[in-house]
C-alpha cells in the first residue's frame, strides 16, 4: 500500500532542497517513490507554484491530471473557471475515497502560506530506519501535514522531522 504524506517547510526553498535527498535515497533503493509535487509560495506573489516530480516517479505514477486537481482544490487555482466551482463538490467527494477530504483540503490550505513550501509524496517500501537516518543527517525540520499512516507510524515519522 502506497503512503501518501504532505510536509510543510518554513521556507520557500525547503521543498526543493528536499527533493534531491527523496532522489538519493530512492537511488539506493531505501525507498519507492510513486508520485511527488512541490508546491512553492514565495513571498509577495498571489499564489503558490506547483511541481509534478516526474523524474521521481515511477510507471505507476498518478500524473499530472491528480495533481492539477487538487492543487486546484486547495490553493483554488482555477483551472476551468466556473466549470470547476459546479464540480467541485462531486470531485472533493470523489477524493475522500483516497484519504482527501475536506479536512485534509482545508488543513493544507492553512498551512501552506506565503512563503513557505510543501512536498507532497506518494511512497511505499520505506527502509525506516535508514531514511530516519538521512532524513537526521540533513537537519531537515518540517511539519507532517497529513499521513495516511498508523498513528504509531505517524508519531515515529513526526519524531524523525523534528530532530
Amino acid at each position: 500500500m502506497a503512503t501518501l504524506t504532505v510536509w510543510k517547510f518554513a521556507d520557500a526553498d525547503a521543498a526543493e532542497r528536499t527533493v534531491q535527498l527523496v532522489q538519493d535515497l530512492q537511488k539506493q533503493e531505501l525507498i519507492t517513490v510513486h508520485d511527488a509535487a512541490t508546491v512553492v509560495w514565495e513571498q509577495g506573489k498571489k499564489r503558490p507554484r506547483t511541481r509534478q516530480l516526474h523524474n521521481l516517479a515511477g510507471a505507476g505514477a498518478l500524473g499530472g491530471a491528480f495533481w492539477g486537481l487538487l492543487f486546484g482544490l486547495i490553493f483554488f487555482v482555477p483551472l476551468l473557471g466556473l466549470a470547476v466551482g459546479a464540480a467541485t463538490g462531486a470531485l472533493t467527494g470523489s477524493m475522500s475515497d483516497v484519504g482527501i477530504d475536506d479536512d485534509f483540503i482545508k488543513g493544507v490550505r492553512g498551512k501552506v502560506t506565503e512563503g513557505t513550501s510543501a512536498l507532497f509524496l506518494m511512497t511505499s517500501d520505506a527502509v525506516q530506519d535508514r531514511v530516519h537516518d538521512a532524513v537526521k543527517a540533513a537537519a531537515l525540520q518540517a511539519e507532517l501535514i497529513h499521513t495516511n499512516l498508523s498513528k504509531e507510524d505517524e508519531d515515529a515519522l513526526r519524531e524523525t522531522f523534528a530532530e
